[in-house]
């Protein structure tokens, strides 16, 4: 490889470092004001019946969210829209923008519509569990027709961040769902007290921040010149490619949503407060998984589309091996800590006398779970593009299935066998071991993926590195009851010690054992 070839990789591997690092650090934004958000819904409602239903129906536009914005169509809209940047003129980039807007919009305004009609009927099979307590289910269908709507607004939103991400504007698609936090933070204050029902203020919230993260980002398309203005447009074949692709594509997206609407269905047929600790604790589990590894893959997609478009197949499996590094570095640690420092953790944010020490231990069980699958969740986010930036959304549609009937199996085992809202968390991980396992054989088996030399020492020095952070924490959390009985103060002081202690010790572990940045730029 020459000098230039050389400089060139190393110019690529600072470009995706650094807006990386713009989408993490405007991602962490979000995280920890949704992190304060968990906090104060917490603290403030506790986990009841109106936690649980509202947490079940938040899920329901979440779940098509899936299908409609960040997943199938994120998926097959990226690299058309790459490859119209790269090889067409802004016009026909623009003509393929306001035909997506059209299509995408009016076919999501017809769904929302007929789900806040037809809602009653609706939740009676999603929310078959809910169904001995009237009022619960009632106060769930009251807030499906509610936060239902937010599936439009959202898709739409994340169909302007995807135009944004594509020409590098990755800060602010990853600051725009700071809104919704921040909505849900406001509401739980200042909307409670007018409502007849407390939780319904978290409802409302979700259809306000829906409308505030949408107008967000529509002066930075302005100014790219790819505002969008919906024209219908029935036979342009930008749309009509983007259809093709999302179609295997929204087949795979559904299988894991189908998954996730399963365990919240198992789930609701479980004691009050199951719901609402699977929450808790899946949210504390996304806190590293959304700052990092969803800020990695955000960047990959719109490279490896761009490598492809261009052949440059050397440099898209160079850029693999550098997310699936930066994933393991993140990950690894992460999933250790998240064991290791469950309870700690959970008192520290969320325990008081609407959340007791029983909703400690019982997160604390699906916290554990989860994080065993930190590292397969994350690896996914980057395993994939590696199928969809070649437009091959078919293979990981096969091995969408494959998780998707082990998750099934899993979870029907686990819940026989009583292990309630823990086991549905755990079938949720093993099966995400197996979908990232497959997705990584096939990329070595298409011969688009190889692992770059490194990868012994990189290995050896995590390992010293983890082991030694690991020892520390533990020295400082073994009896997690005293954190019970200490003041907010004090828990938070010894919470900021752990965790700002056991990065420090990680990071000096790493550099001690002779990792530098050049490693992880390269």
């Amino acid at each position: 490889m020459t000098e230039i070839q050389l400089n060139l990789g190393e110019k690529q591997g600072e470009g995706l470092l650094k807006a990386s690092g713009v989408t993490g650090s405007m991602t962490m934004v979000s995280r920890l004001l949704g992190l304060v958000r968990d906090v104060v819904i917490a603290r403030v409602f506790g986990a009841t019946d109106g936690t649980d239903a509202f947490f079940f129906a938040n899920k329901i536009p979440n779940f098509m969210r899936r299908l409609f914005a960040e997943g199938a169509f994120n998926q097959a809209f990226v690299p058309v829209l790459s490859e119209y940047r790269s090889n067409k003129a802004h016009f026909e980039v623009k003509d393929l923008v306001n035909a997506v807007a059209c299509s995408l919009g009016g076919v999501l305004a017809i769904v929302t519509v007929i789900v806040v009609i037809a809602a009653p009927l609706i939740a009676i099979p999603i929310a078959y569990g809910f169904t001995e307590n009237q009022p619960k289910f009632q106060l769930f269908v009251e807030m499906l027709r509610i936060t239902f709507p937010y599936l439009l607004l959202i898709s739409m939103t994340a169909f302007c961040s995807a135009i944004l991400n594509s020409y590098n504007r990755f800060a602010i698609p990853a600051i725009t769902p700071a809104l919704l936090n921040i909505a849900l933070i406001s509401a739980s204050f200042l909307l409670v007290p007018y409502m007849r029902v407390p939780e319904l203020a978290l409802a409302w919230a979700v259809l306000i921040a829906g409308v505030a993260q949408l107008l967000f980002q529509l002066p930075f398309l302005a100014k790219i010149r790819l505002l969008p203005v919906p024209k219908l447009s029935r036979k342009h074949e930008g749309v009509a490619k983007i259809k093709e692709l999302m179609l295997p594509a929204l087949f795979g997206v559904s299988v894991s949503q189908i998954n996730l609407l399963l365990d919240t269905f198992i789930a609701s047929f479980l004691v009050t407060g199951s719901l609402s600790w699977l929450y808790y604790s899946d949210r504390l589990m996304e806190l590293p998984l959304g700052t990092f590894g969803i800020a990695i893959a955000i960047v990959v997609l719109p490279s490896l589309s761009r490598k492809h478009a261009e052949s440059s197949m050397d440099d898209f499996s160079e850029t693999l091996d550098w997310a699936f590094r930066m994933v393991c570095l993140i990950a690894i640690p992460a999933t250790l800590a998240l064991i290791v420092i469950a309870e700690p953790l959970l008192v520290t944010l969320f325990m008081n006398e609407n959340f007791d020490e029983v909703d400690v231990v019982r997160s604390a069980g699906s916290l554990r779970a989860y994080a065993v699958g930190l590292l397969a969740f994350m690896s996914i986010k980057i395993f994939a593009p590696g199928y969809y930036a070649r437009q091959d959304t078919k293979t990981p549609v096969k091995i969408g299935v494959i998780a998707m009937i082990t998750n099934m199996i899993l979870n029907i085992i686990f819940y026989l066998n009583g292990m309630a809202h823990v086991g549905l968390a755990l079938a949720t991980s093993l099966a995400a071991f197996l979908n990232a396992a497959l997705l990584l054989f096939g990329l070595r088996k298409q011969k688009v993926f190889f692992f770059q030399v490194g990868w012994g020492v990189f290995l050896l020095r995590m390992i010293a590195a983890n082991a030694v952070m690991v020892i520390f924490l533990y020295s400082m959390s073994a009896d997690w009851q005293r954190w019970a009985e200490w003041d907010m103060g004090t828990q938070v002081w010894q919470m900021a010690i752990q965790v700002l202690g056991g990065i420090g010790i990680y990071c000096l572990m790493l550099f001690i054992a002779g990792l530098r940045w050049r490693h992880i730029y390269r």
